[in-house]
């Protein structure tokens, strides 16, 4: 049996509190703030070894969920970026009853996920539905979520808009040139050939 002798509160920039456990007079481990309150540790409780490793269970779990949670405040991220990064360093199991918990929260959504992706793209590098779906694929969405979100894109219009720029730098180069410059840079960003050839005739006509 250990005697918990001292519980000391551990306040963090990211993550929230958490708050160290001392067994015996040395410490022996940290858990989530609210986990004391739950399990209703005070001190000169004494905890038998079995409860010793649940709650040090619970300080390896906390540490995965706040490692996610820092994943997250950089940028929304697909589950399945979050598992792969996770697995760097924590179980599968501690792994699987984080993601669940960030489900719960609604802290990690797929098609919440992909919605994102596809409007940053949209906004900052426009781009055919073929190469959004690659890169979704990637990230490790699931084909269904991938076409119910790209089912409403417009890859005429995207393609116009992520060649106006291109076609400006390429304004003095001849009718050829300009097509053959301008559709690669398109075909790179996963547009198909007749998108490519009707936006750069409607560009070099508007540029002209």
């Amino acid at each position: 049996m250990k005697t918990i002798t001292a519980i000391k509160t551990q306040s963090r920039k990211r993550g929230g509190e958490r708050a160290g456990i001392y067994l015996d007079g040395s410490f022996a481990f940290t858990i989530e703030r609210d986990m004391v309150v739950k399990r209703g540790l005070c001190l000169e409780q004494t905890l038998s070894d079995f409860e010793v490793k649940e709650l040090a269970l619970d300080d390896v779990s906390g540490k995965c969920y706040n490692a996610a949670i820092r994943l997250l405040s950089y940028r929304p991220r697909s589950e399945a970026e979050i598992r792969t990064r996770l697995s760097q360093r924590f179980d599968r199991e501690i792994i699987e009853g984080v993601i669940l918990r960030l489900r719960e929260r609604q802290m990690i959504d797929d098609t919440a996920f992909a919605l994102y992706w596809t409007e940053e793209r949209e906004y900052f590098s426009p781009r055919g539905k073929k190469l959004l779906k690659v890169e979704l694929a990637r990230k490790g969405i699931d084909s269904e979520v991938i076409d119910e979100v790209l089912d409403g894109i417009d890859d005429s219009e995207y393609a116009y808009r992520a060649a106006q720029k291109k076609g400006q730098s390429l304004i003095k180069e001849d009718y050829e040139n300009f097509k053959r410059k301008l559709g690669s840079f398109l075909l790179r960003r996963g547009f198909g050939y007749e998108t490519v050839s009707s936006t750069s005739e409607r560009l070099w006509e508007e540029l002209r």
